[in-house]
């Protein structure tokens, strides 16, 4: 470079600024701020567009198209087993209306059957894939630990620990218990498995600061964000729990700033969560993402369709 000089420096671990030697004008660094090493493209509860979520199905199909990362939400079963489903309840996406309906707790005006009123060996009975096709029938809910089998050594995976106030009212504390299944499979620390990083998210912000205060979790944590206005003064509030931000396509859009102000305080944005027929003025799913990776510059996407990822 004849006239000008690129000089990158560092600031601390979660943030990178870029300057331009000379009289020309600073810039924005365009790369990914950590945990995230590019644009990273997550499997949001595997690819869930074509394969029924969180099922063994899903995680390999979200693998074969070359997601970076594949999201398991977790719930606690009534013996201690963290299982991968999104819903605190079992109807939506297994046959356990069929299997055990007399197992029905009537909450506002309607059957439901709680993850937690169930032992791991009465899910293992449920058919978690019928909901979504035939094809995919007899498929099983997967446990935490399945699902690490699955993926590890093939993508990082970003769990989401699901209604931790919920469980801790009943006694039992989903975040030690996810510690410790994170410990015995030596994926606890930063850096331990390369080419299996871990990041770790809540939209319950006692939840990630129990895990860094109480449990000494030194991994990525990602504050999720669905309502509200993330003004510089709450995500300086944010900094001192979390590494990371996941707000809605809508919080973003409502405020384009964001991810600038978030960048500026060592904050990495993830966004979510981008699935195709819900992609209001974009033709579709692949533009959209585009648009947020490459004009807002967020560092990653949470998408139902990891196989439209834009590489580009």
């Amino acid at each position: 470079m004849s006239q000008s000089q690129w000089l990158f420096i560092g600031v601390g671990v979660a943030s990178v600024s870029l300057i331009l030697a000379g009289p020309a004008e600073s810039v924005q660094l365009k790369l990914p701020l950590p945990p995230y090493s590019k644009p990273s493209n997550i499997a949001h509860r595997g690819a869930s567009a074509d394969a029924p979520e969180h099922t063994r199905a899903a995680y390999e199909l979200a693998l074969r198209v070359g997601a970076d990362f594949v999201e398991p939400d977790l719930q606690l079963t009534r013996d201690g087993v963290l299982v991968c489903l999104h819903d605190a309840s079992l109807e939506r996406t297994t046959n356990v209306a069929t299997v055990f309906p007399q197992r029905a707790k009537m909450v506002g005006g309607r059957p439901t059957w709680p993850v937690v009123d169930f032992t791991w060996d009465e899910i293992q009975q449920l058919d978690a894939g019928s909901w979504k096709g035939a094809k995919f029938a007899g498929l099983k809910v997967l446990s935490f630990q399945q699902m690490i089998e699955l993926v590890r050594g093939k993508a990082g995976i970003i769990p989401e620990l699901k209604s931790p106030e919920v469980y801790a009212k009943l006694g039992l504390d989903i975040e030690k218990t996810f510690m410790d299944t994170l410990k015995s499979n030596k994926l606890d620390q930063p850096g331990a498995d390369p080419k299996t990083p871990v990041i770790v998210q809540s939209f319950d912000a006692e939840c990630l600061k129990k895990l860094r205060q109480v449990h000494r979790c030194k991994l990525p944590l990602v504050y999720l964000v669905g309502l509200g206005e993330l003004t510089r003064d709450r995500l300086n509030e944010i900094r001192a729990f979390a590494d990371g931000i996941g707000p809605s396509k809508a919080v973003v859009l409502r405020r384009p700033e964001l991810v600038r102000d978030a960048h500026e305080l060592g904050l990495s944005v993830t966004v979510w969560t981008f699935r195709a027929g819900q992609t209001g003025k974009f033709a579709n799913v692949r533009d959209e993402m585009r648009y947020f990776l490459h004009e807002l510059q967020v560092d990653a996407l949470f998408t139902d369709n990891p196989d439209q990822f834009p590489r580009d």
